[in-house]
């Protein structure tokens, strides 16, 4: 009989881990090579620039434009978005039967936009808690319910 392989995405919108756990008492294991992090930046760090001016459609006014998307938002959610492309890939070469995700709010609603619904069908729990801080030997505490590691 094959063994069932879950693996537990933790995750914000900066970094992201994920691990793998092939049945109770066996614990979690950390796969090799998929670890993500981009260092957190403010979004003044990333818009350095004045903003932009317009002219007034009325009068001769001018005004600062500001931009349409919070830069520092997008640049999670492209993170974001670049963890579930990779989910998809190993989920469709067959490298894990269940998915837990532990994210932090923001990174699981961003996440639960982007993923496929290949990956969709393996969720099997999700758990909206930034897990990204607390060591391996330790999320068996949080994760007491969901899966018997």
């Amino acid at each position: 009989m094959k063994k069932t392989v879950t693996w537990i995405l933790i995750a914000d919108g900066t970094q992201a881990r994920v691990l793998e756990h092939t049945g109770p008492g066996k614990g979690l294991v950390t796969i090799k090579g998929l670890d993500w992090s981009i260092p957190p930046l403010q979004t003044h760090d990333i818009n350095s620039d004045r903003p932009g001016r317009s002219h007034s459609s009325v009068g001769s006014g001018r005004s600062a434009m500001e931009p349409k998307t919070d830069a520092a938002q997008h640049r999670e959610a492209e993170f974001v978005r670049s963890v579930a492309d990779v989910l998809d890939g190993k989920a469709k070469s067959g490298a894990y039967d269940r998915l837990v995700i532990a994210a932090a709010p923001i990174a699981l609603g961003n996440l639960r936009k982007v993923l496929s619904d290949h990956v969709k069908k393996t969720v099997v729990a999700e758990l909206d808690k930034d897990l990204t801080n607390v060591p391996t030997q330790q999320l068996d505490r949080h994760l007491d319910g969901i899966i018997a590691v």
